[in-house]
């Protein structure tokens, strides 16, 4: 049963997803092509109260990241924990990488205490009171005279922060009403989410200074109040509900059964309902959507260093122009699967991310960054362009992908399937991306450094076009099989 359908067969609802609806009808035409959406209709999209309602929740859902990752980080060198220490803490964040254990859990349990609420809102409200208070935790454990108390505050505000992602995740597919709303709720979730990260990651820098990290921790502590009162707001899927409570009556009557189901049901029901050949294709242009985005990460500041770029500068680049460009790039992704729909948008993200990792090869090829424009005292330069451009490009691929991937969960364990396709997309290239410097080393054998580095972000973008190509594959209409007499 699927929540939400999509166009030109990218949701499963062609090829082999028709064979379970095929009727007696006689073949039809391929499905038609999604209507364009004037720039009134986005305009009236946006202020559908669930927009709102997700920005806020994408808030909530960014905000614990960096306070149990780099931020903490800071705070602990400040204390004078030791190195070897605070890189054995980064292992909290590993809560995020099993996220389909606590999909498991918030699609077939319903929440401790909260069940009232409904399954979602439930799950809502109790994974962020659990990061509310493990950060007001950590806030109030000295890190010199009790580093063993805030190590398990901050594993609760991690699994806590993780099992937020996940249901807020199922609610923004199961609520969204169409593939269009899907898309502007995909961008709200993404702008709320890196308006909590500058606040984590900056903003705290600023008031951590004045009255300290305790505190600092506290009040962020208790600005997860945000998430609760948006999740109090929120809406119960019902739909999603009425397939939850048939499976939880399940449970009762075959309990070995519905475990069997809980573990395995998520990767049967995919695909059973895509068609194996189908889901295959799925799967590959997820792992393979972000690679030359993730190939080229390790690589960028060894790169700024190579080209000569002061830090100061590269500081200032990425909070003016660069957080500019994520912005605008949600906003465009966001509006581009209203107005195209989702697979044309997922096209043009494919295509745009190797030509902004292309870009950064100008450098290398001009010697350093160079001018584009001076007027007076103003000057524009084309690090400050590439920069632009690339924040821009993979916050708007970003949008399409995550949107994408939305169409793709069954209800019953959309929470479980969804966290099982965000593993497919960061596994393969956090994998790889380890070989990066290698690359660079090899690269560089007869050559100077930024030689070396030019080439590598070329390979680097050429590792983006069989993307390109499995996104057309998925695009293309499929006609309805007729159906046996």
């Amino acid at each position: 049963m699927r929540r939400v359908t999509g166009d030109c067969g990218l949701d499963g609802d062609t090829g082999a997803g028709h064979l379970a609806r095929m009727t007696d009808a006689a073949p039809t035409a391929p499905a038609p092509r999604p209507p364009r959406r004037r720039a009134k209709d986005v305009i009236l999209a946006l202020t559908r109260p669930r927009v709102a309602l997700m920005l806020t929740l994408g808030f909530s859902s960014g905000l614990p990241f960096m306070l149990i990752g780099n931020t903490l980080a800071f705070w602990l060198a400040e204390d004078g924990v030791k190195l070897a220490t605070i890189g054995f803490l980064s292992w909290i964040t590993l809560t995020y990488s099993v996220k389909f254990l606590w999909g498991a859990a918030v699609d077939r349990v319903g929440a401790p205490l909260l069940g009232g609420l409904g399954r979602r809102r439930g799950w809502m409200i109790l994974t962020q009171l659990a990061v509310g208070g493990g950060l007001v935790g950590m806030a109030c454990s000295d890190p010199r005279a009790h580093l063993g108390a805030l190590i398990g505050f901050g594993l609760l505000t991690g699994v806590g922060a993780a099992a937020q992602d996940t249901v807020v995740d199922a609610w923004r597919i199961e609520t969204a009403q169409d593939a269009d709303e899907l898309g502007l709720l995909t961008a709200s979730y993404s702008l709320g989410y890196r308006l909590a990260l500058i606040a984590t990651e900056a903003l705290i820098l600023l008031l951590a200074t004045a009255v300290g990290w305790p505190l600092s921790y506290g009040l962020y502590g208790g600005l997860m109040a945000v998430g609760v009162i948006a999740a109090l707001l929120a809406r119960e899927p019902v739909r999603a509900d009425e397939v939850m409570e048939a499976k939880a009556l399940v449970a009762h009557v075959h309990p070995l059964r519905a475990g069997l189901d809980a573990v395995v049901g998520p990767f049967l029901e995919f695909f059973r309902t895509h068609g194996v050949a189908m889901a295959v294709l799925m799967l590959g242009t997820i792992t393979l959507y972000h690679l030359c985005d993730y190939m080229r990460g390790p690589m960028s500041n060894p790169y700024y260093k190579a080209l000569g770029i002061p830090k100061p500068t590269i500081a200032a680049v990425r909070a003016t122009i660069g957080l500019a460009g994520s912005f605008a790039g949600i906003a465009l992704g966001g509006a581009a699967s209203l107005r195209l729909g989702n697979p044309r948008t997922l096209i043009l993200g494919a295509i745009l991310q190797p030509l902004a990792v292309a870009a950064f090869a100008l450098l290398a090829w001009s010697g350093g960054d160079f001018p584009l424009l001076a007027i007076g005292s103003f000057s524009f330069t084309g690090f400050e362009a590439i920069m632009g451009f690339d924040s821009l490009v993979m916050a708007f691929s970003g949008v399409a992908l995550v949107a994408y991937m939305s169409t793709l969960t069954s209800l019953g364990y959309t929470a479980t399937q969804y966290a099982l396709l965000t593993s497919a997309l960061t596994w393969t290239g956090k994998t790889l991306k380890g070989f990066s410097g290698v690359i660079v080393d090899d690269l560089q054998a007869g050559r100077t450094l930024l030689q070396a580095y030019e080439l590598f972000y070329l390979l680097s973008a050429a590792i983006g076009l069989p993307a390109i190509l499995l996104c057309v594959i998925l695009a293309r209409p499929r006609p309805t099989q007729p159906s046996p007499p």
